[in-house]
């Protein structure tokens, strides 16, 4: 059977940095790439990070019924998972893991629920999430404001999932992943 490992989290709490450790560790593992209207940033490749498209083009594609899962993460930033994703890295005989938002994560399990084990990783403390969000130096005020809002209502959410990573230290953290995911692909 194939599976999908969600991970979710507040923006700036660590999930792309376990995901990216997840995939390093299990050639089993593929990511899936989600279609996103947000500006790229620097250091983004298209088709890579996520598929950017317009928000005229998403909102097609919502029309089409394109998306597993599709959410309105900020005003006017939409991000989902395509179908068509999830088939071709199927396909490949891959499991698929995913870099997700909360509500998407929670959209996703719920159209996949025997085949995903969802995990929600948590910052320490609000203000570790507000140092991490400041180090990027990718946020104006007005959006480090939004992102922690955001992560004020996301973290509400924590019970919602299979299972909670607290990334207070990274290395304990991305074992803590490790065996939590190694006993899922092999199960």
């Amino acid at each position: 059977m194939n599976k999908l490992l969600i991970i979710t989290a507040p923006s700036g709490a660590g999930k792309t940095t376990i995901m990216r450790h997840l995939l390093d560790r299990f050639d089993r593992l593929s990511f899936s790439i989600s279609a996103t209207t947000r500006n790229r940033r620097p250091h983004e490749v298209d088709g890579r990070d996520y598929y950017f498209i317009s928000i005229d083009q998403f909102k097609q594609k919502i029309v089409e019924d394109a998306f597993v899962e599709w959410q309105e993460v900020y005003e006017n930033q939409y991000y989902g998972t395509l179908k068509t994703e999830v088939e071709r890295l199927w396909a490949q005989g891959k499991d698929i893991v995913f870099d997700i938002d909360v509500k998407g994560a929670l959209n996703l399990k719920s159209a996949y629920p025997q085949q995903s084990l969802s995990i929600f990783v948590k910052p320490p403390s609000r203000e570790a999430l507000l140092e991490r969000l400041s180090a990027r130096r990718t946020e104006t005020d007005e959006s480090l404001r939004k992102r922690l809002a955001r992560a004020d209502e996301e973290l509400a959410y924590e019970n919602k999932f299979d299972i909670v990573i607290v990334n207070d230290i990274l290395d304990n953290a991305l074992q803590e992943a490790e065996t939590v995911v190694s006993a899922f692909i092999n199960d």
